[in-house]
């Protein structure tokens, strides 16, 4: 017996497993396989970040309004990342010659799509679980990503 899922069917898939709290998740159907692996130290699903050891260690919180840091710094710790929930192509507009899901300075919400994710030819809308002012996009559309890529920094509102 042939297993087929179509976009509809892979979207309530991901969202239930989004809801829970499994780690480690593998599909395979005779033309297809869809693996997800993720950590969840907490709830942060959206950003391992990888820039300081000390920031793997402490939970990412907004600094105080008393100490912004310097812009100049390349990583700035007062950033959330958006990172690729899986493998695919990152692509920024909903379809081509669309407008962009976001920009740089546009302000997002929990819940907001903010690219699209191809993997074996299924278009993944990815919601943003941060809110806040979009200051970087790191990849290119069209681009190929990795696990874990970070994809956007956000600045919490």
């Amino acid at each position: 017996m042939a297993m087929q899922l179509d976009h509809e069917q892979l979207h309530r898939l991901l969202g239930a497993l989004g809801d829970s709290d499994i780690q480690e998740f593998r599909l395979e159907g005779d033309d297809f396989r869809l693996e997800i692996r993720r950590n969840l130290p907490g709830q942060a699903v959206v950003a391992p970040v990888m820039a300081a050891p000390v920031a793997a260690a402490a939970p990412v919180k907004p600094l105080d309004s008393a100490s912004p840091p310097p812009a100049a710094t390349s990583t700035r710790s007062d950033l959330l990342e958006i990172t690729a929930p899986m493998v695919g192509t990152f692509y920024r507009a909903p379809a081509p010659g669309e407008p962009s899901f976001v920009e740089v300075g546009t302000r997002i919400n929990i819940g907001q799509a903010v690219c699209i994710l191809e993997a074996m030819k299924l278009m993944n809308e990815l919601e943003s679980e941060v809110g806040g002012e979009v200051v970087e996009i790191l990849v290119d559309n069209g681009t190929p990503v990795e696990f874990g890529q970070v994809l956007m920094r956000v600045k919490p509102a």
